[in-house]
């Protein structure tokens, strides 16, 4: 057993093949999911459900239906996972009254994290539109964690953070070289700006020794994109990272999560 708690920040649970957005799905094991992710020495997953099959599913009447689908799935995960699963959930601009209710919804039953919010899986693209704005107002208001994914459009994302800093936001993914900058200049313009480690970015070299410099252990939690990406091999560039101290490592792994989202 590994000598760390773990909290991967960034996941996506499944219960059919439909909200499985692996390529790969069936070399991942489908009823042993927890078993599995435990074998690794994970303690705990905090994520939203997702299809890949968006906008392709024609049972779903309105975009909405298919967040609201999504949240429940992950409701419903989050009792047959007991305390191993801590539910993300979605919202959409264009329903901006219905996202609030959501926001309240969740807040209700305790729940503290939005996303990771995958805006081209929902059809919608900007972070920086008004409506937007307006569910983000409500979500701070509720004291929610907002995990978003990186969009290509990196104006859209600067604003977003410099109109709302007492937000709470968790980047996911690094990606290369100039995403990540962009990513440590927000950390500049907000003290309430973090990131995930999952996806692109943590194999290149050098690259968390050098954000943790430049900003500490505290604003970087460690995440693995699971289904999609393999945890083992974010877990293997945190833990077997010389460069990066055991207090940082224990931070990273699960310090920073439970601080963030109030775990015990």
């Amino acid at each position: 057993m590994l000598p760390y708690e773990i909290i991967d920040f960034h996941t996506h649970p499944f219960n059919d093949r439909a909200t499985n957005i692996c390529a790969h799905k069936d070399y991942l094991p489908g009823e042993n999911t927890v078993e599995y992710l435990k074998g690794l020495g994970i303690s705990q997953i905090c994520g939203s459900v997702l299809c890949r099959n968006i906008p392709d599913v024609s049972h779903y009447e309105t975009y909405w239906d298919m967040i609201v689908d999504g949240n429940n799935r992950a409701l419903m995960l989050q009792k047959q996972y007991g305390g191993f699963y801590v539910p993300g959930f979605h919202v959409h601009p264009d329903y901006v009254k219905e996202s609030c209710g959501e926001i309240e919804r969740m807040h209700s039953l305790g729940i503290r994290l939005m996303g990771e919010l995958v805006p081209y899986m929902h059809g919608w693209s900007d972070y920086s539109c008004k409506a937007f704005d307006e569910i983000l107002d409500v979500a701070t208001e509720y004291g929610m964690v907002v995990n978003f994914h990186t969009m290509a459009d990196q104006d859209q994302m600067d604003e977003m953070v410099r109109k709302h800093p007492k937000t709470v936001f968790v980047a996911a993914h690094p990606r290369e070289y100039p995403d990540y900058m962009r990513h440590l200049n927000r950390m500049k313009i907000s003290e309430n700006y973090y990131l995930d480690l999952s996806g692109t970015g943590l194999f290149r070299h050098g690259m968390l020794r050098h954000g943790i410099d430049e900003f500490g252990a505290e604003r970087f939690l460690f995440g693995s994109d699971y289904p999609t990406c393999n945890p083992a091999m974010f877990l293997g560039g945190v833990i077997l990272d010389t460069s990066i101290s055991e207090e940082e490592k224990r931070l990273i792994l699960a310090g920073n999560a439970k601080r963030l989202l109030g775990l015990d």
